[in-house]
Parts: C-alpha cells; structure tokens; sequence
C-alpha cells in the first residue's frame, strides 16, 4: 500500500488497518513435521476427541494429503490433489496453509466454487483449528463490492435527491426498512440481512466506479473498506472462484496495484472440478440487456420522470433527451437477437462472425457521447456525492462502448460468441476457449505455489484430461485412495430402459423412478439432465408418490437450493428431483439419503454454444471431440452425481441408473469402472 494513500486517510495510523508483508518471505518453520505431528496416531488431533469430545478416526489419506500441500509450500511447487469424499481434505489443507502463512507472515489464499464451503471453512473448521492448534491467526471472507451496503449511496437515496432517484414507491419504504435494519445492527452483506432480492440493493450497493475511497465522508465507518482492512490483515483469506478469477486478471493488466485480493504468498483451489467453467465465465465478457437500461434508468427514467438528470440545472433536458435515445438504441440492438432466441426456441444461439445490423456502431458513438456530456456535466456540480455517483456513470458508459467495440468485432482472441435468455434478458457473451494457455499464463506460472484438489479430478484414473484442460504446470499430481469400502454401495442399472432418443423413454422413466423410490420407501435424490424431463417426471409422479407417503421436492418450485436441503432433511421419507447443481456441491449424510438415481448418463448438449466451440476446436486439431471431451466430461460428472450418496463411513445406499447406454454401448464400462461398487443389472 502506498505512502501517499496512508497519508490520505486522515485519523488512522497505518498499523489500524494494514499490514506490511515482506515480499518474497518464506517459511523457515518445517511444515511437514507440523503436519506429521499433527495427523499422527496420538497427535493434536487425535486428542481433540479427548479435549473436545469430539469423534476422531485416523485418516492415512488425510496425513498424505496434508505432507503433500505441505511439500508444495516448502518447495514453492504446485499440486494437484484428488481427495475423495471422507478424506477430510478441509482440515488436510487448512493445518499446511495455517503453519505456513502465520510463520512466512504472507496470507494464504483459499479459492471455492460453493457459499456452503466458505461458510464451513470460516465458521466451523477454522475456528476449531485455531483452538485446537493453539495458533494465533486471523481469518478472513472476501466477498465482491456489490455484496456490501455504500453509506454514501443510501444517504444520497434517503436525503433530498430521494423522490428524484426511487422511481417506485415501494423502492421509498424499502430504503426506510434498510436503514431501519442497520440502526438495528443488521449486517451489511447479503449474508446479513439486507435482502437479496431487494429492489433497491443495485442503487445502494458498493461498486467500483461510484467509489470515492479515502475522500468519501463515509470512509472511517465504510463496510467495504473495514472488510478490506480485515483481509488485509488476515493470514486466512477465503473467496470464490469469481472474485479469485477477476483479481488474476485485474493483476494481469495493472500490476498488484489495482489488485482486490491481498498480496497472498500462497493458494489453494477447493472445488477445483469447475474452475474451467468458472474462468469461462469470470474471465470472458457479458453484455446485459437489463444491465444497460438499469444504467440508463438511473440516468433518466422517462415513465416516472425519475434519475440523476431530473436534477434543477442547465443542459438537463437535452441529457434527459439523449438518455432516452440512448435507451431506445439499446433496444434496437437487442431486438435481433430476441428475435434469433425466439426463433431458435432456445436458451441461447451461437453466433458467427456477423452482426445482425448496424445500430451497435450507433450505441457505441452515443454511449461515448454520454460519458463526454456527463463529464461535462460534473464541472458545474458542488454537491461531493451527486459527482461521485455522476462519475460512475460515464465510466460505466465507457465500459458499455468499450464492450460492445469487442463483441461486435469479434475482437477477444481464440473465444466463442453466443447470445442467452438469462432470467427473461438477452445477455451477449464472449468466452474464451484458451483457458488453459489463459490460466497457465496467470496461475500456474511458478510464481507461487498453486495447489488444487477437488474429489473428481481423474478419468480413468488419471489426471490428463483434467490437467489439460485447466493447463495445470510446474507440480506433481496425486491420487488419494477413499477411506470408504466399496461394500457400502452397489450400482443398478436397469437394462430394459428404451435409449434416451427414444419416444417411449420419458413415460418408462417416470415408471422406473416411480418403482426405484418406492422400493427404497424415500429417502431418495433423482438427478436429471433437463429439465423438461424432471418436470415430465414431477407431473407424472407428484400424486403416485403422494399416494405412498413419500414427500416430493421439485427444483424451481420457489425454493433455493439450500431451502429444499434443509427441507429434505426434515421430511419423513423425501424425495427430491434436481437439475445440474444437485449433481455437485450437496453433503446429505446419514440414513436420510440412501438412494440417488441418474436418469441419463450426463453427456453436455451440443446446444450449448460453448459445448460445441470446445468440440470443433478439438476436431481442427485432428481429434475425436467424443473421445477428448464429451466422454471424460460426462464420466467426472457421472462421479459427481454418484458421489452424493456415501458421506461417511457409516452410509449405505444404491446407485441406480436408468440410462440403457451404460450397457448396450463400449463407451459404458468408462462409467461403470469409475465407481467403486458392485454393479448388477435388473
């Protein structure tokens, strides 16, 4: 941090909030010892049973895991760690992570995909260890700006500018209960309190370019800052994939100047089985339909005469008039591709090298335009705030031009370009398909040590199609045996299903779901491809299993994914029919969950555009995109889906598949082989 940023922040001394960590320092501490001592038989945490009574089991694949990690940061190498479930890899790589920050004073950095990981890591493990370890360390969670309530923002929409800003008067008491909550002590984060789905959060949450920093009144009582201080200070620091992600590519284009994240010594990648996807996504670009006419809105809201440029002042009329032309250009550019939606009958369309008319050069010109006159605009207004939140938005209408410059031209290198329907807006995207070259460039570059794990890295027992695929380098790669017998499970598989292409297959699906979880009377989660086969399915089978006593759930029946696992829990004799973010990321141990159905092998469709980009880049490289991608996909997340169902050692259940090409085709045994258990046909 720079001396001329300490010296702007009048009232704190730099030890208040910062912390100065020494580049290049390492750890003279032995690790490995640290570990061996503490995974040992009779070691600090087999005695944790005795101090905290709580249960305790030794753990071979834990301690291997732990010397591993701990390897990794002694040599400065990277590592790629398959952890089966039960191996208790949190604990394998927290004790590594916690020796090593608290003694090289550079924080460790811990990446995940899931908000119930992070929540686990910050609440549960990392607490326990600090008692247990006797280690003074400080944790911390880093989470993006917009999940941060601005104090400068909620008090430009609750002082006079109010009934110029709040278009709707829900969006008045809105902003009167939310300031009602903080009086309260309600926190200031979506995980807090303040409603996710509040109207208002957009106009009152922290973003980049409103951002005032040291010069804003509100600095000293900040809730992003106070969060950035604490991540400053941590040796812990726990993020996602989609904050980790942007803070590698931010750091690659300004230096650590402009970083997010702390200057961290070390990573560690849980959940590492998406960060393809995730870098995809975090790395790529998105054009929101919804996005810009939000920005617009803010500007000038022309049915309820609402927005900045409602503010008394000369040259209003005319911004409020290019605002609305602006809003109408948005549209105009929009339509083609609503329309290609509509036609296609699909969620998204891949798109060539063409453009469907010429309005985006006319949208990019007026968003320039905007940003000139706003900038203008901000010469001749006193109010602080009201330049602040002005300033925002000519850097955002930059950004607007600046991105549709790269998505009509078609000018982000080596990437696919698609349009989607996201919740009822037409988003255009751009993602690259050189993560790999992209993530071994930024991450695996031998600059610090990079260690991933996750329970489904290997096809066929290796890591090549993984590795491959993320770009992995400069380390070595293992495979944990599970602590579970493969006697704990068995897979079935029903060899009289007709083929999924079949026009009989939904009504014999349902039929077969309908036997498999009445024979194992609940207790079960069926994991679907579409969802237009769970909702066959749902429909079919909702009053025979009423009928029977069993208690059906439906994703996207109005309740989150946390809110029907609670619920799964609770009922007596549930069963739950999920999509793909059932298939991952889901911990249901215990008797509760004894049965997981898969009710197609879990093939990608081709009718994703980046499916398919990936698949021809693969055949113009001379080789089988089936054999190199869709196989080993559908294999990792086979094992993902299966994976729901042994969590401890004392879990018992059934795999049953209802996907007749697990048998009648040579490409089957690669499912079938990658589960431990027993299968048998029926």
């Amino acid at each position: 941090m720079s001396a001329e940023f300490l010296d702007d922040i009048t009232g704190f001394e730099p030890d208040e909030f910062a912390v100065e960590y020494e580049l290049g320092s390492s750890c003279d501490v032995d690790i490995s010892a640290f570990c061996r001592e503490f995974f040992s038989p009779g070691g600090t945490l087999a005695q944790s049973a005795t101090v905290n009574g709580m249960p305790c089991e030794e753990r071979p694949q834990q301690a291997a895991m732990a010397l591993a990690i701990a390897g990794a940061l002694e040599s400065g190498e990277n590592c790629c760690i398959e952890a089966p479930t039960g191996v208790g890899k949190s604990f394998a790589y927290l004790i590594p992570l916690i020796c090593y920050a608290v003694n090289s004073r550079r924080p460790a950095l811990i990446s995940t995909e899931t908000i119930n990981l992070q929540h686990q890591l910050i609440e549960k493990d990392l607490p326990f260890l600090k008692q247990l370890t006797g280690m003074d360390f400080k944790v911390a969670l880093a989470k993006g700006r917009s999940n941060y309530l601005c104090r400068r923002r909620l008090a430009l929409l609750s002082g006079e500018q109010r009934d110029m800003l709040l278009p709707l008067p829900q969006m008045v008491l809105e902003t009167e209960k939310l300031i009602s909550d903080l009086e309260n002590g309600r926190d200031d984060s979506f995980a807090g309190g303040v409603r996710s789905s509040s109207r208002i959060w957009h106009l009152v949450c922290c973003e980049s370019g409103n951002c005032a920093g040291p010069k804003c009144e509100f600095y000293r009582n900040c809730y992003y800052f106070k969060a950035r201080r604490k991540w400053d200070e941590a040796d812990i620091v726990v993020a996602n994939h989609a904050l980790f992600l942007t803070d590698l590519a931010i750091r690659q284009e300004s230096g650590n100047g402009g970083a997010l994240l702390p200057d961290y010594g070390a990573v560690m990648i849980d959940e590492a089985h998406t960060l393809e996807n995730s870098a995809a996504e975090h790395l790529g670009l998105h054009l929101s339909r919804s996005a810009m006419l939000s920005t617009v809105n803010r500007l000038y809201h022309p049915e309820r005469a609402k927005g900045l440029f409602m503010h008394p002042g000369a040259g209003m009329p005319e911004l409020r008039a290019a605002a609305q032309r602006i809003r109408d250009e948005i549209y105009g550019f929009f339509t083609p591709y609503a329309e290609m939606l509509t036609k296609a009958a699909n969620t998204s369309v891949r798109l060539d090298e063409k453009t469907p008319d010429a309005v985006p050069e006319v949208l990019i010109k007026l968003f320039g335009e905007m940003a000139e006159s706003i900038d203008a605009l901000m010469e001749s207004e006193d109010d602080e705030s009201f330049r602040t939140e002005l300033a925002a938005n000519a850097d955002r209408c930059r950004e607007y031009a600046d991105m549709l410059m790269v998505f009509t031209g078609r000018s982000m290198p080596d990437a696919v370009y698609y349009i989607t329907d996201d919740q009822d807006s037409v988003t255009c995207c751009a993602a690259p398909l050189n993560v790999a070259d992209l993530l071994r460039e930024l991450l695996f570059n031998g600059d610090l040590p990079v260690m991933l794990c996750s329970a489904t890295m290997t096809v066929a027992g290796k890591f090549d199609y993984f590795t491959g695929r993320i770009g992995f380098a400069g380390g070595q790669m293992i495979k944990l045996d599970s602590p579970f017998s493969p006697d704990q499970a068995r897979l079935v598989i029903r060899n009289h299903m007709p083929e999924p292409s079949s026009p009989e297959y939904l009504a014999s699906l349902a039929a077969a779901i309908g036997e498999a979880v009445t024979a194992n009377n609940g207790n079960a989660f069926v994991l679907f491809t579409s969802y237009q086969s769970m909702k066959y399915c749902s429909e079919a089978l909702s009053e025979t299993l009423a009928l029977k006593g069993l208690q059906l759930l439906v994703q996207g029946g109005g309740m989150t994914r946390s809110e029907m696992l609670r619920t799964f829990q609770l009922l007596a004799n549930p069963v739950l029919f999920g999509t793909d973010s059932f298939w991952t990321g889901v911990d249901v141990p215990g008797e509760k969950l004894s049965l997981v159905v898969i009710t197609r092998l879990p093939f990608a469709s081709i009718a994703s555009p980046l499916t398919e980009a990936r698949m021809e880049k693969l055949e113009a490289a001379g080789k089988s995109s089936f054999a190199h991608y869709s196989l080993p996909e559908a294999v990792l997340k086979f094992r993902q889906g299966a994976g729901r169902l042994i969590r401890t050692k004392s879990d018992r259940g059934i795999v049953t598949v209802l996907d007749s090409r697990i048998i009648t085709r040579r490409y089957g045994r690669e499912f079938i082989n990658s589960l431990p258990y027993r299968s048998e046909c029926i």
